[in-house]
């Protein structure tokens, strides 16, 4: 089997939706108004998407609350230092600076406008 997607309850996904297109390079591959207002959107590949909904009948977690290592969106990027500059510029917030790791994998953990975890990836060695 392989993964779909993977979803998340926000508190506004019609928001989360344009801001993770305008800035994370995703697309709506599908979309749905009430009650929930799924958006499922796909990476560049076309292999993998995240679904963001806010379904009345769960409550959204606090994200900001919750340790970004519990939980987080972790995206490939070539140079996480600019890109983490450029998300900061769009309205993210830091959770600490650009790190490597001793194995080389250059990494930055953010949060989108709305608290949730995004990771910035650039690996020493692909992973898969």
């Amino acid at each position: 089997m392989d993964i779909e997607h993977i979803g998340y309850q926000v508190p506004d996904p019609a928001g989360a939706a344009r801001w993770y297109v305008e800035n994370l390079g995703l697309r709506v591959a599908r979309s749905f108004g009430p009650p929930a207002h799924a958006h499922f959107l796909a990476d560049p590949s076309g292999h993998v998407m995240i679904e963001i909904y806010n379904n009345p009948l769960a409550p959204v977690p606090d994200y900001r609350a919750m340790d970004p290592l519990v939980l987080h969106l972790a995206l490939e990027c070539g140079d996480v230092a600019a890109v983490r500059e450029r998300l900061l510029a769009a309205g993210a917030s830091a959770e600490g600076g650009v790190t490597t790791a001793p194995n080389g994998d250059v990494l930055a953990m953010l949060r989108d406008p709305w608290g949730f975890p995004v990771q910035l990836a650039k690996r020493a060695a692909p992973m898969i």
